[in-house]
């Protein structure tokens, strides 16, 4: 019989971009703007430099992150809004990805997972893995990844892998088993973005999502 484990929840903050990414494109059209392997963008992250080009949304549209041009549209989990870092300047609408330039991109992440929403709040450990860029209009990223927790409370790793839904209120992903406590556990977790609260602590463009984890064995 199936014992029902308490709700684990988590807070997961990944940054595009500024001084301390942890979320980075690899491959696709993206990833080789990213490397500058493309022949109209030099290696720009998220700061073009002097005499750079920028790459235009579909809506023609610049983007800019605190004033600085050179985001890369497409990337990221949060679609069409990032939050800015705390100069004032609020949540950045992006566009949409109606060029299709991020469809395939792969991005690689070593995201900190929190007890609470804030950035620097309690680090309960790591989420590292991958998420894909799986449909073409930039709705969708497939997410591969393990929570690895840095002991107390949970110790050891558990494993997630479904669809997210950007813009969408809630996303589910299932829970594919773990280490340690957690070993042979299944489950899901539902995701949900949320806007970081309170003063932005990086300077790149992070996307916040709260992860609400249901386990049974």
């Amino acid at each position: 019989m199936a014992t029902a484990e308490p709700v684990i929840e988590l807070f997961m903050h990944d940054i595009l971009g500024g001084s301390n990414p942890t979320a980075r494109p690899v491959t696709g059209l993206l990833g080789n703007i990213y490397s500058g392997q493309v022949p109209f963008a030099t290696p720009i992250g998220f700061t073009a430099p002097q005499g750079g080009t920028p790459i235009p949304n579909a809506n023609g549209a610049l983007p800019t992150v605190n004033g600085i041009y050179g985001t890369p549209l497409g990337t990221g989990l949060s679609g069409t809004t990032f939050a800015g870092n705390g100069n004032g300047n609020g949540q950045l609408q992006l566009g949409p990805d109606g060029l299709g330039l991020g469809f395939g991109t792969i991005t690689v992440i070593d995201d900190a997972l929190t007890a609470q929403p804030e950035l620097g709040s309690q680090i309960v450990g790591k989420a590292q893995g991958v998420y894909v860029a799986s449909s073409a209009d930039g709705s969708r990223q497939m997410m591969a990844f393990t929570a690895l927790f840095e002991g107390g409370e949970y110790g050891d790793s558990l494993n997630f892998y479904g669809l997210f839904k950007i813009g969408s209120t809630m996303s589910k992903l299932s829970v594919i088993g773990g280490t340690g406590k957690f070993k042979n556990a299944k489950g899901f977790a539902e995701v949900r973005s949320l806007i970081p609260p309170g003063q932005i602590a990086t300077d790149g463009a992070e996307t916040l999502l709260r992860i609400t984890v249901h386990l049974n064995y």
